[in-house]
């Protein structure tokens, strides 16, 4: 099996297309059962956030693969695939393991070095898991890209800010708005992002007041953050005392339209939803709006203190994980390699005991120790050489050479990875 990522991003697509290809936990879950009842993929993991839509997937075939999965997220978002592939960035095998392990470290968000991706791609992995759609390959691939992501944050300078699109959000919003110290604040939405612009804000001296679908969830991060909450009934209540209204719901079903903003406190909007929270009718109005778009716009191509040490961990890790996973996959060649030899040695020793049945026991028992010696000695330094060839940069399958020089039976090789427990 080889590992395939497709997928669109701030960096290939719009913010408008990348918002249609925007999905909620269902249905990124719904497109991942739908990828592996698919013929050439068996492994499907779904990541879904402001800054991307991306399917991981484990594939028996490239190009099958690439087909189900772009026909998959064509029908999910609306989109023909031809104009779809058009802005999909795809990678392959070693291509895809590389690009993930960047996506983790932060290295592919539009605020570079930003440690949100970290949470969000364990959410998708535990998705996966909880599914089932996520097996051995692409397990071993994110929990060990969710521990390049921790070093790159704790071993590189490139997370010590504390940069996201949150800071960069307010950032922006003062120096066009002021400062957000004794501003009334209008937090809309309370999952992560919304904590973390309410924890954000609430430690800049803002006056929170915390709006959610689910009273409970505004309640609990009101509380956490000195503030206090209201339903979605009462938004407009909300507004009408604010200066400023953050908001990041995501939902399909909400847009903030001008004249819902008309008559109220509200000068400055920051919506950090995909999709838009916003219509375009309310910069339109004269209010201050920050959203993806202009963040992006802004943040596109500055330099990162400590982005190349960061680049430079990825490239380590990757190596490492690809040499791993290249032994792994001669390792089943070698047990049955060993096998084989085993079997001849005992077909030997039994045709000698055979000729010979007025051997010596103690004669006997020697020289079946002799040859144990001389067929694990033949076998040892070729068998541990081959993995260690294996694990390194080259392009040889060594599994198969192996296999031809040999003469292996390929059931025998298969049956070495067949996980049932035999009679």
């Amino acid at each position: 099996m080889s590992i395939l990522a497709v997928g669109v991003s701030h960096k290939t697509t719009s913010i408008e297309r990348l918002s249609r290809l925007a999905l909620d936990a269902p249905t990124a879950a719904k497109l991942a059962d739908a990828l592996v009842a698919a013929e050439h993929v068996d492994e499907a993991l779904v990541l879904s956030t402001c800054n991307r839509t991306e399917v991981y997937a484990s594939v028996a075939r490239f190009h099958g693969g690439l087909d189900e999965v772009t026909a998959e997220l064509s029908a999910v978002a609306g989109i023909e695939v031809a104009e779809l592939r058009d802005e999909c960035a795809v990678y392959f095998d070693e291509g895809a393991v590389a690009h993930g392990f960047a996506v983790a470290a932060g290295l592919e968000s539009m605020v570079v070095g930003e440690s949100q991706i970290l949470g969000q791609l364990r959410l998708a992995l535990t998705s996966a898991q909880r599914h089932g759609t996520a097996g051995t390959t692409l397990n071993a691939l994110f929990q060990q890209a969710l521990r390049v992501g921790k070093r790159v944050q704790t071993e590189t300078t490139i997370g010590s800010a504390g940069r996201s699109l949150v800071t960069a959000a307010y950032d922006l919003l003062e120096s066009e708005y002021g400062s957000l110290d004794g501003a009334r604040m209008v937090v809309l939405g309370a999952g992560t992002m919304a904590g973390l612009a309410a924890r954000t804000a609430a430690a800049q001296g803002a006056r929170l007041t915390i709006v959610n679908r689910t009273h409970a969830k505004a309640e609990r991060l009101a509380e956490a953050v000195g503030g206090t909450s209201v339903g979605l009934a009462d938004l407009d209540r909300a507004l009408a005392d604010a200066d400023v209204l953050l908001t990041c719901t995501g939902g399909r079903d909400l847009k903030l339209g001008a004249d819902r903003l008309a008559g109220t406190g509200v000068r400055a909007v920051i919506d950090l939803a995909v999709p838009a929270d916003l219509d375009p009718s309310v910069a339109a109005a004269g209010i201050t709006v920050i959203d993806i778009a202009r963040l992006g716009d802004r943040l596109r191509g500055s330099a990162v203190d400590g982005a190349e040490a960061a680049r430079e961990l990825v490239r380590t890790e990757v190596a490492d994980f690809l040499g791993s996973r290249r032994a792994a996959q001669v390792a089943p060649t070698v047990v049955a390699l060993r096998s084989m030899a085993t079997e001849v040695m005992a077909a030997e020793l039994a045709r000698l005991d055979a000729r010979l049945p007025d051997l010596g026991e103690r004669e006997r028992t020697e020289i079946h120790r002799s040859v144990r010696r001389v067929v694990d000695k033949l076998m040892h330094a070729p068998t541990v050489r081959v993995q260690a060839l294996a694990s390194g940069g080259e392009t040889v399958d060594y599994a198969a050479v192996l296999r031809e020089l040999f003469a292996l039976d390929p059931e025998a090789v298969n049956a070495v990875m067949k996980p049932e427990v035999g009679p």
